[in-house]
């Protein structure tokens, strides 16, 4: 069988050719402790998890030391919320997340709540957008971090965080953005954006996985952290262990490449996208948009197919690969929480199929892509593959 046509970028993005010939010689004969400092091997590791930083630090538009280089999105959620909230250990706490968070971030947060710590979640509607007011009215005098995505890997939507986080800031809360799905596709620019931690992972920017990084703001208001991990003092005392140098080399190269086309990667993966969900919508009936129809990731296509089940498309359609949740969710059967939080039943739940391309992505594949998934719903319809809430 042919491999498929790859429709999944929200979820892991192909290798970057500029990824492979970064991180060839530190697959090769190249090793080393970067803490090692009294060799030149470790001086050489040392000097390429440094450089790797700085690439990281120009796409955010950051500064270096604020790039916390950890091993992945969700060791970076994590940190940002249970670290924040634990340097404030011993005073009133509170924190607030939107209801579409990804699970490392809602889950960290009901941790905080199992803890002591007082939780206030965000409703959306029925797009996925936070509302302005509804954060200002939960924002307390000791609400100490508010968690807001930059845009849902599950549905596509991108959030006002320029406006949320500048209610954060009057309010002395800081704001976490987890930008795993936006880093590709958005221009961040850190410096001057009202965004205290950011995090980013490597498989959605076409890195290895099992690398990411947390922006950690330093001045304006310079960010504490609890450290989450103890056994060293690595990642300036905020994460400790053996530097992961193959996989920061390759989350700096991926950054460089982004930094360097990421607006004509977007266009393309917005031509691509577009294409795919014009032929599906003139050739399918019965078939809805989910999230926001223009405040959207430009290579997301989220969308409600009445009467097929999500996982009955994926097994009728194997020439595509797609999805039917969040990266994180996907594993799982239940209903997905995102999809709830946009007032989706179990049943329409389960109809929806998430289909996410890339700057790699060829007309040729979209084409083909189209055809094999109106054939596939067809066929499903005929057969009464339906939806039926189990």
């Amino acid at each position: 069988m042919a491999a498929p046509i790859y429709l999944d970028h929200a979820s892991a993005a192909p290798l970057r050719d500029e990824v492979r010939e970064a991180i060839a010689p530190w697959a090769g004969e190249r090793f080393g402790h970067p803490g090692a400092r009294g060799h030149p091997i470790g001086w050489a590791a040392e000097a390429a998890i440094e450089a790797a930083r700085a690439q990281v630090a120009d796409l955010l538009g950051a500064e270096p030391p604020e790039i916390v280089f950890t091993s992945g999105g969700t060791e970076a959620d994590n940190l940002a919320v249970l670290g924040a909230a634990g340097a404030r250990v011993g005073q009133p706490r509170h924190v607030i997340a939107s209801a579409v968070e990804g699970l490392p971030v809602l889950d960290a947060v009901k941790r905080l709540a199992r803890e002591g710590v007082e939780t206030t979640l965000l409703p959306v509607d029925r797009d996925g957008l936070v509302a302005a007011d509804a954060l200002a009215a939960a924002l307390r005098d000791d609400t100490v971090l508010v968690a807001i995505q930059a845009a849902s890997s599950e549905i596509g939507t991108v959030q006002d965080v320029a406006t949320l986080g500048a209610l954060c800031r009057e309010r002395g809360a800081l704001l976490h953005v987890d930008a795993t799905a936006a880093a590709p596709w958005m221009r961040l620019a850190l410096a001057d954006a009202p965004i205290d931690l950011l995090s980013i992972t490597g498989e959605t920017l076409g890195a290895p996985g099992g690398i990411g990084a947390l922006y950690v703001r330093r001045s304006r208001p310079r960010v504490r952290l609890l450290p989450q991990l103890v056994g060293g003092a690595q990642e300036g005392g905020r994460r400790p262990g053996f530097a992961n140098v193959l996989g920061a080399v390759g989350l700096g190269a991926a950054c460089a490449a982004v930094d360097a086309h990421g607006e004509v990667d977007a266009r393309t993966a917005r031509d691509r996208r577009d294409a795919l969900h014009e032929t599906i919508r003139s050739r399918v009936t019965d078939v809805a948009l989910v999230g926001h129809a223009s405040a959207r990731l430009p290579n997301h296509l989220a969308l409600e197919v009445r009467g097929v089940e999500g996982e009955s498309l994926l097994v009728g359609a194997p020439q595509v690969a797609m999805a039917t949740g969040s990266a994180c969710s996907s594993a799982t059967l239940e209903t997905s929480h995102v999809l709830a939080a946009i007032g989706l039943d179990r049943a329409r739940a389960s109809t929806v199929v998430r289909l996410t391309t890339g700057a790699e992505t060829t007309a040729d594949e979209i084409a083909r892509a189209a055809d094999v998934l109106v054939e596939a719903v067809a066929r499903l319809r005929s057969f009464g593959a339906t939806s039926g809430g189990a």
